[in-house]
């Protein structure tokens, strides 16, 4: 299954199970999880990055541990609306996660400014020490990146 676009990807998800989200970054991958309603995200984990094989082995467990049937990978886009390099190394990672699990449903998410929005909310509305705010914010970055996924989806369903 190659990559998709929003809407088809909503539409090759089955009902009632979550998807994850994920925040790539250059040392770890964050992860976010819907529950099944797809309604709301929840930041789950942070994946410190070794070989793509190991990160993609604890993804998958990660996944299947949810029942989770479908990825959305955060798209860093520039300011401008281009891609940069940070977004080429994202799509190479979802064409690598789909040479492993062809059938599973991929998409990107626009992530401008999550990091940034996640860290203002942690230092403004908690004020989460630096050492603490490396340990969370990708996974709540991943979690900003797949709520807005999940409310792009809910506008596409028929009323």
């Amino acid at each position: 299954m190659p990559v998709l676009d929003i809407a088809d990807f909503a539409a090759a998800l089955p009902q009632h199970a979550p998807v994850v989200g994920l925040d790539p970054g250059e040392k770890t991958l964050g992860v976010a999880v819907s529950d099944v309603t797809r309604t709301v995200a929840s930041p789950l984990a942070l994946i410190e990055k070794t070989k793509f094989t190991q990160d993609a082995e604890a993804l998958f467990k990660l996944m299947d541990s949810r029942g989770a049937v479908g990825i959305v990978i955060g798209l860093p886009m520039n300011m401008d609306g281009t891609e940069g390099v940070r977004c080429q190394s994202n799509r190479a990672l979802a064409r690598n996660l789909l040479r492993l699990r062809p059938d599973l449903p991929i998409t990107f998410w626009d992530e401008r400014l999550s990091t940034a929005a996640v860290t203002r909310v942690l230092i403004e509305e908690h004020d989460v020490n630096r050492k603490r705010r490396a340990e969370v914010v990708d996974k709540m970055a991943a979690g900003w990146i797949l709520q807005g996924a999940l409310e792009r989806m809910r506008g596409l369903q028929a009323p």
